[in-house]
């Protein structure tokens, strides 16, 4: 079958991908070896932090954008998906006023509020520093993003086919490559992958990738003891030379995820892992740390009730994205840990790798 684009890989970077492809103009098929709406990967669950909370020019670009592409496809849907309840950033408040300084420039909303005055905010939370508050921020309903991508994407004639695990990648030339399948053989000038955790599988030796660590990660919700407590998504770096974050494995992120509870999760220190061979069961000593995390800072759960989540990270050493192209082939990998809030925007780039352009430096693989 001959189409202008293979999407390999249908979590958020694919979906989003297809999307941008097909409103461009373009046939897309979209491969995904695993069902509609799986656990196994890294996009799934319901919400995400919407976090502005960068000082790095590339990255506000990409935000300002995904947040204009966010509410673009919220209203083609007609399906809210960012929640705005704000981003308290607290810990490293150095780093915060890097960051506001950046906001500043760019005319973004965010401003330092006390401890005391945070808490009197936020009574399910405690807070020992100034914290930087970014009200334009807040949460993602990522479960209800991927549906509405792929509806989209649908509408202009993209097909999107699940349990359709890609099995080889041939390359005859700069503008033709087949794409192997157990039904069928797709030939297509572009093929974009996304595949997650799955990459270097994917890929063999067709890219020279920065290397990607798979790790399985272990964050966890916590049942609030008052519902009526306002939450904020949150960000909270610790101070690792003070004794009493000895037990931290790293800096803390989490929101509330309505119906499920408050979200909150060590941010990339799992075990590493093949993707195939998951365990999908908590490191104990890392849940028990979060516990610990729960008992102290946040007053407004109860720390008994964690019931821990099973997902992956894919990161390079640097845990900037990679946006790049090899001959036809083209790359999106490395978001986890700090992707999903980007995905309208990197969709564009990735379309725009497909038309000939180059992402920014930043996100090259050989940069």
């Amino acid at each position: 079958m001959q189409v202008d684009v293979v999407v390999v890989g249908g979590g958020a970077m694919g979906s989003a991908a297809a999307w941008q492809l097909s409103r461009s103009g373009k046939s897309v098929i979209l491969l995904e070896q695993f069902e509609a709406g799986h656990h196994i990967g890294a996009s799934h669950g319901a919400t995400r932090n919407f976090n502005t909370a960068y000082a790095e020019a590339d990255y506000l670009d990409l935000l300002a954008e995904a947040k204009t592409l966010w509410d673009e496809l919220a209203a083609e849907t007609g399906a809210p998906l960012l929640d705005l309840v704000g981003l308290a950033n607290h810990g490293n408040v150095e780093r915060l006023r890097t960051i506001q300084e950046a906001h500043q420039e760019r005319g973004i909303e965010s401003y330092f509020i006390s401890a005391d005055e945070a808490m009197d905010r936020w009574q399910g939370m405690n807070f020992v520093t100034d914290v930087l508050f970014v009200p334009g921020s807040g949460r993602i309903r990522s479960a209800n993003a991927l549906e509405a991508l792929r509806k989209v994407a649908e509408s202009r004639g993209a097909i999107f086919k699940f349990s359709t695990p890609v099995r080889g990648i041939r390359v005859d030339g700069a503008e033709t490559v087949v794409v192997v399948t157990d039904e069928t053989e797709y030939t297509a000038s572009r093929v974009v992958v996304t595949a997650g955790a799955w990459t270097n599988k994917v890929l063999g030796e067709h890219a020279k990738l920065p290397p990607l660590v798979v790790t399985q990660e272990q964050p966890a919700h916590f049942t609030p003891v008052d519902n009526t407590l306002v939450w904020p998504s949150f960000n909270h770096t610790p101070d690792m030379d003070d004794p009493a974050y000895e037990y931290w494995y790293s800096p803390v992120y989490g929101m509330l995820t309505p119906g499920e509870g408050v979200k909150a999760g060590w941010h990339g220190v799992g075990p590493v892992m093949d993707p195939d061979e998951r365990t999908f069961q908590p490191i104990p000593e890392q849940l028990d740390a979060l516990v610990r995390y729960a008992q102290e800072w946040l007053p407004g759960v109860d720390p008994s009730t964690a019931v821990p989540i099973s997902c992956t990270y894919t990161t390079t050493p640097t845990e900037d994205f990679v946006l790049d192209r090899f001959g036809p082939l083209v790359v999106g990998a490395g978001f986890s840990g700090h992707g999903f809030k980007f995905t309208p925007a990197i969709g564009r780039v990735l379309k725009d790798i497909v038309d000939g352009g180059v992402a920014p430096q930043r996100f090259l693989a050989d940069r």
